[in-house]
Parts: C-alpha cells; sequence; structure tokens
C-alpha cells in the first residue's frame, strides 16, 4: 500500500509564484468521468487521494464532487492550496468531506503589504473554521533561506490569530488540535535543465507515493510537473502493470541503494532534503 497518491486535477493555476517552475504543457482539467476511473484505480492501493501536483484544485470547480465520490471508495481527501480562492470556496471545501488542507501561505510574496495582510487573514479565517469542524489543516511557509519580510508579517498574523503556539519543534509548530505551523526550505524543483547533483541520492518516490497528471500520465513523484518519467498512462494501462513496469522497479531498487536511476531525479533539489 502506498501512504498517498497524488492525482493532479488541473494544472491551471491562478498565481504565478516565484517557487513554482510552471508547466509547459497543454492546461487541462480532469471530468468526471476522468476522475472517478482514476480514483477508483487508486483505492486498492492507497487510502489517501492528494489533490496535488501543479496546478490550483479549488480553480475546478468539481473539486467538491471528487472529494465526495473520493470517499464513497473509502479515500480520504487531502487539497494542497495556495489559499487565494478559500473566501470563495472555503465552505464548499468543507461541506465536501475533506480530509485535510495544506495551505501555501508563502504564496503570496509579491504584491503591497495589504493585500498580503488581507490574503493570510482570509487563509486564517478559513484555517479557524475548517479545524473547529473536524478538518485537519497545515498553514505550510516553505521558503525559509529566502529573505523576505511576509515571512514575518505572516507569521506575526498568525500567532496574533490562534495565539503562542502549544508545541514547537524545528519543522512547524502545533497551534491547537487539528490546526498546524509547518515550516520547510525553499528547494529547486527537478529539470532536466539543472545541473547534476549527481547520483547519490535517496527519495520515498515509488516507495511510498507516486503522482498522476492531468492527462492521465502516471509518475514517480509529485515533483516530476512536466512527465518527464511516465511509466504508463491510467486511462490505458492497468496500475499494477503500470508500478511493476521495468523502468520503475529500477527506480524503485536504484532508491533503495541510494542511487538516481533517472536523470531528472540526480537533478533535484528537494531530494537533497533526505540524508544519503
Amino acid at each position: 500500500m502506498y501512504s498517498r497518491v497524488y492525482v493532479e486535477i488541473t494544472n491551471i493555476c491562478n498565481r504565478s509564484c516565484s517557487f513554482c517552475p510552471k508547466t509547459k504543457r497543454k492546461p487541462r482539467s480532469l471530468s468526471m468521468d476522468e476522475f472517478t476511473h482514476i480514483a477508483r484505480s487508486i483505492a486498492p492501493v492507497t487510502d489517501y487521494l492528494y489533490y496535488h501536483v501543479m496546478g490550483e484544485p479549488l480553480t475546478h470547480q468539481l473539486l467538491p464532487d471528487f472529494i465526495r465520490f473520493s470517499s464513497t471508495l473509502g479515500l480520504k481527501s487531502a487539497v494542497t492550496t495556495n489559499g487565494t480562492l478559500l473566501r470563495e470556496r472555503g465552505d464548499q471545501l468543507i461541506e465536501s468531506g475533506v480530509y485535510k488542507v495544506n495551505i501555501s501561505v508563502h504564496s503570496f510574496e509579491s504584491g503591497n503589504a495589504e493585500a498580503h495582510r488581507k490574503y493570510v487573514l482570509d487563509c486564517l479565517d478559513f484555517a479557524d473554521k475548517a479545524s473547529r469542524s473536524g478538518v485537519l489543516v497545515v498553514l505550510r511557509l516553505w521558503n525559509r533561506g529566502v529573505d523576505k519580510t511576509p515571512n514575518d508579517e505572516t507569521r506575526k498574523l498568525i500567532f496574533d490569530k490562534f495565539g503562542e503556539p502549544e508545541q514547537v519543534s524545528i519543522r512547524g509548530a502545533r497551534l491547537r488540535k487539528g490546526l498546524h505551523l509547518e515550516y520547510g526550505d525553499r528547494f529547486v524543483w527537478p529539470d532536466l535543465n539543472e545541473t547534476d547533483m549527481g547520483d547519490n541520492v535517496f527519495c520515498y518516490g515509488l516507495n511510498d507515493h507516486f503522482g498522476i497528471l492531468s492527462d492521465g500520465s502516471v509518475v514517480p513523484c509529485c515533483l516530476d510537473h512536466e512527465g518527464d518519467i511516465t511509466l504508463g498512462n491510467i486511462f490505458t494501462d492497468g496500475i499494477t502493470e503500470i508500478l511493476g513496469c521495468g523502468r520503475a522497479e529500477s527506480i524503485r531498487n536504484g532508491f533503495k541503494n541510494k542511487k538516481a536511476t533517472e536523470q531528472l531525479c540526480r537533478k533535484c533539489g528537494y531530494a537533497r532534503r533526505f540524508k544519503v
């Protein structure tokens, strides 16, 4: 069983954040039929469906329907969002039965101070309501190491809203039951045009998770934003066949020996987080 599967329901986003590599793929969103096929296909191999690769999931009007359908299969839904649409669609998200919402509150690095403040407060209002409704909420500040004033302002707004954390660690803080603040370093997304950092790499890709892009391409992890390592297509191939193919086995066995068998993995800054 995989701990989670990342499904890109759309590769369309309403922001253009500095840390995001974007995608050159054709804009595409899943239909209801396509999503139900994917959900049924992955239900035997995981309990958690994460709505995340590229794109902003809240731009997809069918997101609440996707979450409700996933629940009928016993899948718990986790949504990662930039938070800009929570004021408009937050109640729909809570009512859909979503299990977890990750809010990337580092998504508003540019813009005037008042716009930043309004954005953060909207995210915090949702976080307050959702966590009180039983939704697990994680506020993400994944740009540690970047000298940006909004980081300090965001932390101040968070602590003004929720008070001092109940528990603190190097990775974040527990603000209260069901509500967390998570810190992370800015990292370099894998890209075939990036510098080769060598094959001494460990990653959890294909060990505890994999991803599915909006065109059905199955990839080893949620950072393969261009589908450079496509193992098969969920719309034409069986999931067992895809995950058991020779290329997938090679990647999996390589990581067990702390070796990257794919060029893309040799150029992934995120994988450097894991000690080898």
